[in-house]
């Protein structure tokens, strides 16, 4: 089968960093799917996974956490999907990706497609979504049922792949008053189309930013980009007993302390808990992935695939990469159908 797969962590530039080729095909056992990928996205973690380094590998390794597709073949204990169905899914960081035409995947962690859209629509929306909600309805604890409405919530990274999906729940389901940041007019305008009430911009302070707009302290705080760097303002902007949750790394220590006076919470979230520790609760991303389809096909949330290029090959998903890793993309790049023969 086909798939784009790396030997060597190389710049993107590079054309070795990720290649074509060709691996058998694998067989389903036990709770696993068979699909056949029809499209797939890039998020920051495919970059970050393949990013630079010493390492080697002596079998082609095989990337990529978002998919949509159909189910060609189940194992023996699936009980959820049967051959023929629709799925999407963000996937096993410790199992080969989805950057290949055929791909096994654990149907705990699987969700059926929303079908009022095409692989390639369904496809931006696993990760993230997955992502926004856990950070959101887990991890802050807010409301999916809107009992915190009219609370508020910032959203540091509005026009990313997370933010696109976490203002539209954060609107829709937990009816909060949404600030997302934002520092170009089209990602200004991306936010505010998705749900956002106001737009702050993140390369000024942001504490500083939100006094300005009358509103000194949040409720919850979402950080989609740079905890380090914003820290402090967190720090100084969450609201007394708030809650502040983070999705990317600290390279150096971040002072806790900072929020002791506030009994204010601190969490992380990353959506490969589950999967990676083999959790009793996998199945609630089958539900939540369920879930999300519904809100799709009920117009309650939208797609954010910003950019579909065809079809997936080496060369492609090379330039994905290379999109995502300047960091300044709005909603999610997208890739779908495979090339003939």
């Amino acid at each position: 089968m086909k798939a784009v797969g790396l030997y060597q962590y190389l710049p993107i530039e590079n054309e070795q960093s990720l290649i074509d080729i060709q691996i058998d095909r694998p067989h389903p056992t036990g709770n696993d799917l068979l699909v056949n990928v029809r499209a797939i996205s890039v998020n920051p973690v495919d970059t970050k996974v393949r990013a630079p380094n010493d390492q080697t590998e002596t079998t082609p390794r095989i990337l990529g956490w978002d998919a949509a597709g159909e189910v060609i073949a189940v194992g023996p204990e699936v009980k959820s999907f049967g051959v023929g169905d629709q799925v999407f899914y963000a996937g096993d960081i410790n199992r080969p990706g989805s950057n290949s035409e055929y791909q096994l995947v654990d149907e705990r962690i699987v969700g059926k497609k929303p079908t009022s859209l095409t692989f390639a629509e369904a496809a931006a929306l696993p990760l993230t979504g997955i992502t926004a909600w856990e950070a959101l309805f887990e991890r802050l604890g807010v409301s999916p049922s809107g009992e915190d409405v009219d609370r508020s919530i910032l959203i540091i990274g509005g026009a990313g792949g997370v933010g696109s999906i976490a203002i539209q729940l954060a609107k829709q389901l937990g009816k909060l008053k949404v600030i997302a940041t934002a520092s170009r007019p089209e990602s200004i305008a991306w936010s505010k189309k998705l749900g956002a009430d106001q737009v702050v911009n993140h390369r000024n302070a942001l504490d500083v930013e939100l006094t300005a707009i009358d509103l000194p302290q949040v409720d919850y705080i979402l950080c989609l980009n740079n905890t380090t760097q914003h820290w402090v303002a967190m720090a100084n902007a969450i609201a007394p007993q708030g809650r502040i949750c983070s999705i990317v790394e600290t390279p150096e220590p971040i002072d806790l302390d900072l929020l002791k006076s506030k009994s204010a919470a601190f969490i992380w979230e990353f959506m490969f808990t589950r999967s990676m520790y083999q959790t009793p609760d996998m199945i609630e991303q089958q539900r939540l992935l369920n879930g999300i389809a519904d809100l799709v096909d009920n117009g309650k949330l939208v797609t954010t695939t910003n950019n579909v290029i065809r079809p997936i090959n080496a060369h492609n998903l090379r330039k994905a990469h290379a999109l995502v890793e300047q960091g300044n993309t709005i909603g999610k790049v997208v890739l779908a159908d495979w090339p003939d023969d």
